[in-house]
């Protein structure tokens, strides 16, 4: 089995006899933590790319993404207190399935985080950009990709290089903070419906699909349709899985983290659908479609400057937070990868404070060059092939384990697994080929790249048991 290319990890058992985490977190805690994770750039930048790709009927596809997700978390709770172990879907999938596709998974969530940060760095920069010029005088060239028509998006870089010196002298964020942006957000988003939905017009809704259901070329080159929306509007829902990875910390996780879980995508799922509505009704689609600040643009052009200021300074002060999560979820993928031999050790070196120096540093160079010069929608769409990647192994793992040991202990049981599992298995993958064709290509690429790290480096030099 050693010499295998499934050999898998034991299960690592959770810590015994006072050494575990404390149990402190109860459901509430889990919805705000979920909400604080899940809100940001997908529904204060993404649904002008949505609009574009789906017209009004992006409202259906926040719908579909948010029910293929809902069902991925349940897999992914169910897993995490099963498996309570760092490295998420990559450690699940070394246990379950095996460790080649274990370091396609984790491949694909290095390529996630990396992109997942570089995006919402653009998407902080598009509500920060006509800040910086109307009060700081900044030109337009140097807030913007050149596919936009500027030189290199310099606050996308800016914000990228201070989370990564905040992770560097190991600041962590605290549930205080953590609830406040929560409010912060939500707030934003509130005052935007109170303002755009008494100008709802029925006539900005039709026609309400213009471009169908399926994903195919239009005319004009671009790939549409609502699941074509779907599959990039995705992105607004990733957050879940810091609430499945509480476990551990959960006082009852039977009960709370099917509420935290389903109550957070519910609560995100209904602000979104409320967020589009208000947003498709308020004024046509295309005239904030691939915006870089839609709900901003809309509240300036429905004549309300102060509510745009205000969520689009609320923007400014949130959408951080998330970079440093996934800054974080980054450090943890490749420490674990690393501890078992797959990547070089010493990416994964610890300074003084605890924090992984070199790889900090390596990750943000990279993310920043590609927030400087790519644009979000291409960022959040090969983001996503990842994610989707990761989110398939989950729930198949989850599946596997309800056969191979359906008896073993689970603090959490997602509710009617085998239809929550087939709708996030064939959900993924049919959002999966509903992203753009370059994107595939794209993924494709990294992981013929992958499979060669793996086949010269990783294989021989992982350390099994």
């Amino acid at each position: 089995m050693s010499d295998s290319l499934l050999r898998r990890k034991p299960i690592v058992p959770e810590p015994q006899d006072g050494h575990g985490l404390a149990r402190t977190l109860g459901w509430p805690h889990l919805i705000a933590l979920g909400v604080g994770a899940i809100v940001g750039t997908g529904i204060l930048t993404l649904i002008g790319v949505g609009a574009d790709k789906a017209g009004p009927a992006v409202i259906f596809a926040f719908g579909i993404a948010g029910l293929i997700c809902a069902c991925a978390a349940l897999a992914y709770a169910e897993m995490a207190t099963m498996i309570p172990a760092s490295g998420s879907a990559y450690t699940y999938s070394y246990v379950v399935i095996g460790e080649l596709i274990a370091w396609v998974v984790g491949w694909s969530l290095i390529l996630e985080y990396s992109l997942v940060v570089s995006a919402v760095a653009v998407g902080w920069s598009g509500y920060a950009a006509p800040l910086l010029e109307a009060w700081a005088g900044v030109p337009m060239a140097l807030m913007q990709g050149p596919e936009l028509g500027g030189i290199v998006n310099l606050p996308a870089i800016a914000i990228i290089a201070v989370v990564a010196g905040l992770l560097l002298v190991g600041t962590r964020e605290s549930a205080t903070l953590n609830a406040i942006l929560v409010v912060v957000k939500v707030i934003a988003l509130v005052i935007f419906v109170a303002v755009a939905l008494p100008a709802f017009n029925a006539a900005n809704l039709e026609p309400f699909s213009p471009y169908g259901f399926a994903k195919h070329m239009g005319p004009d080159g671009v790939e549409r349709g609502v699941m074509a929306a779907a599959a990039i509007i995705f992105f607004a829902f990733y957050g879940f899985d810091a609430i499945a990875t509480a476990a551990e910390e959960t006082k009852n996780p039977d009960r709370d983290l099917k509420i935290g879980i389903v109550g957070s995508m519910f609560v995100c799922v209904v602000i979104y659908i409320a967020v589009a509505v208000a947003a498709v009704g308020a004024i046509a689609y295309t005239r904030f479609a691939n915006s870089p600040e839609p709900l901003a643009l809309i509240l300036r052009e429905l004549g309300s400057p102060l509510a745009a200021q205000y969520l689009a300074v609320s923007a400014i002060i949130a959408l951080p937070t998330v970079i440093l999560a996934f800054f974080y979820g980054q450090s943890r993928i490749f420490f674990t990868m690393a501890r078992d031999g797959l990547l070089p050790a010493s990416l994964a070196t610890l300074s003084s404070r605890g924090t992984p120096v070199r790889i900090t540093i390596f990750t943000a160079l990279v993310v920043a060059v590609l927030a400087g010069f790519i644009p979000l929608g291409e960022l959040a769409a090969l983001a996503n092939a990842g994610t989707l990647a990761a989110f398939t192994a989950v729930s198949i793992c989850m599946l596997i384990m309800r056969v191979r040991a359906p008896d073993a202990p689970r603090t959490f049981r997602a509710p009617m697994p085998w239809l929550i599992g087939t709708i996030a298995v064939l959900g993924c993958i049919y959002l999966f080929f509903s992203l753009p064709a370059q994107t595939q290509l794209w993924f494709l690429v990294w992981n013929v790249v992958g499979l060669g790290v793996y086949f010269l480096y990783a294989r021989r030099n992982a350390v099994v048991g």
